[in-house]
């Protein structure tokens, strides 16, 4: 494609291919470049055109196919070769996505680009669960928080701790599992109450969802018991967990292939 180049970093939703938005299909179906992660469903590749480059880019905690800073060089490099260039992210792009950082640097280098929302695991496999994360009568305040803490920069000090333990209704941390049993400490040293009701929520809105619910004081115990709850995973922690028993409507029934597109 010859013209003017552009980045578009796009949300692809949380798992369930059908929940990206219909920007989202219509800015893959004009790529020339699909820069991708490893929680973008691969079956939203197809909606880009055959000829288009697919550059995958996926992270785990210990190991980076791609640094973002080479992530944020082969963005703009492709842009300014006049490539429209899609960087498609897991979930929404600027909740733990660094679309931040990404859309700053093709800021500071001229390269034109547009941020196209998605939606959020937090609230999505919540919902899939058959957990609303606000309800009028067990929560009116929702947060979402990262479970990865970084030595250099803690984001959980102490006052963030007392802020979440006793001034937010429903709080979801993201990829935290390794870190549940910090976080489940630091929630009842700083007020809450050790009976608030858990979730775990294992690759939700996918057939393989699987989820494990408890209080404060047990989920250590329920997750050892289920072996089969991996990242990504949400820890859902809030009074609304109990709308599970009345509301758990997702049946993972389908074949991982299965009603994508219709």
């Amino acid at each position: 494609m010859s013209g003017a180049g552009k980045v578009y970093l796009v949300g692809a939703g949380p798992g369930d291919p059908k929940l990206i938005t219909v920007k989202g299909q219509e800015c893959l179906q004009k790529a020339d470049v699909v820069v991708y992660d490893r929680l973008a469903n691969p079956a939203l590749l197809a909606l880009a055109p055959e000829t288009a480059e697919r550059i995958y880019c996926g992270k785990l905690p210990d190991h980076h196919t791609m640094r973002q800073e080479s992530i944020n060089e082969v963005l703009a490099e492709k842009a300014l070769a006049g490539k429209v260039v899609v960087r498609l992210k897991g979930g929404d792009p600027c909740v733990f996505g660094r679309a931040g950082e990404e859309a700053e640097y093709l800021a500071v280098r001229g390269v034109p680009f547009e941020i196209v929302p998605g939606v959020t695991a937090g609230i999505a496999a919540s919902a899939y669960a058959g957990i609303p994360v606000t309800h009028r009568d067990h929560g009116s305040s929702f947060a979402v928080v990262t479970g990865h803490l970084r030595e250099d920069k803690p984001e959980l000090a102490v006052d963030k701790w007392r802020a979440l333990a006793g001034g937010i209704d429903t709080i979801a941390f993201y990829m935290g599992v390794a870190n549940l049993p910090l976080i489940r400490t630091q929630l009842m040293k700083h007020g809450r109450d050790p009976q608030t009701p858990v979730a775990v929520i294992s690759w939700g809105t996918l057939p393989q969802q699987a989820v494990v619910t408890g209080t404060l004081t047990d989920i250590e115990d329920r997750l050892a018991e289920n072996s089969h709850i991996t990242n990504p995973a949400i820890i859902l922690v809030g009074d609304v967990v109990k709308m599970r028993e009345k509301i758990n409507w997702f049946k993972a029934t389908l074949g991982p292939n299965e009603g994508i597109f219709g």
